[in-house]
């Protein structure tokens, strides 16, 4: 018996076959470029026609471009394209100079990054001194700190975690790329710490996922 060619549907269940994975790259690769912030495999999958693989196209992509002048880059569970870590150099020229924060603003931060999810309460623990809320508001403003989980404690304080968008602008992949203690103290930004002076370990199992989603 012939085969019937109304039957021969594509592998996917879908009404037409899936674009092959060398177009499926170059559908990414424009995505990514056209978009202003990094995008997760979800939300580059929601622009690609149905049955598309994001993260494999993603994956080959990011091969694609290693050793480029532009890279691909992930920073959480998002991509976007990177100017090669040692190119930066070339457009020192176009960098847009922003308010730099102050010391109470990176103590701060760094406590919020090596101890999230943390209160401000833990916070002003850390640092021996009232955290004003000018100092937070401005962390969220820049999109690198947002709400957590509160705390199942009396009060249900609210907890802080960086974002995304924290990692994104300082180059790292996951909390783990965060420097340990010994690298900062080889860089002599820790020369005032006590040598016996323990640091958080982003690897401890023991710690909370690093990007949560807050309470309603």
């Amino acid at each position: 018996m012939a085969d019937d060619p109304l039957n021969d549907e594509p592998p996917s269940g879908h009404l037409f076959p899936s674009p092959p994975i060398e177009e499926q790259e170059r559908m990414v690769e424009a995505v990514l470029f056209a978009s202003r912030t990094p995008l997760s495999p979800a939300e580059i999958a929601s622009r690609l026609p149905q049955g598309c693989d994001a993260a494999q196209a993603l994956e080959r992509l990011r091969r694609r471009y290693e050793g480029r002048g532009v890279t691909l880059e992930k920073a959480g569970e998002s991509w976007s394209f990177r100017t090669a870590p040692d190119l930066g150099w070339l457009l020192s020229r176009e960098v847009v100079e922003t308010r730099p924060l102050s010391r109470a603003a990176i103590e701060t931060l760094a406590i919020i990054a090596y101890h999230q999810p943390v209160t401000r309460a833990e916070i002003e623990d850390v640092r021996g001194v009232a955290v004003s809320k000018g100092t937070v508001d401005l962390l969220i403003e820049r999109g690198w700190v947002r709400m957590g989980r509160r705390r199942m404690t009396p009060g249900r304080p609210a907890t802080f975690v960086v974002t995304e968008g924290f990692l994104d602008h300082f180059g790292l992949q996951s909390a783990r790329d965060l420097p340990g203690l010994k690298e900062l103290r080889e860089a002599g930004l820790l020369d005032h710490v006590p040598p016996g002076e323990g640091e958080p370990d982003p690897t401890d199992p023991n710690q909370p996922e690093m990007f949560e989603d807050p309470d309603d």
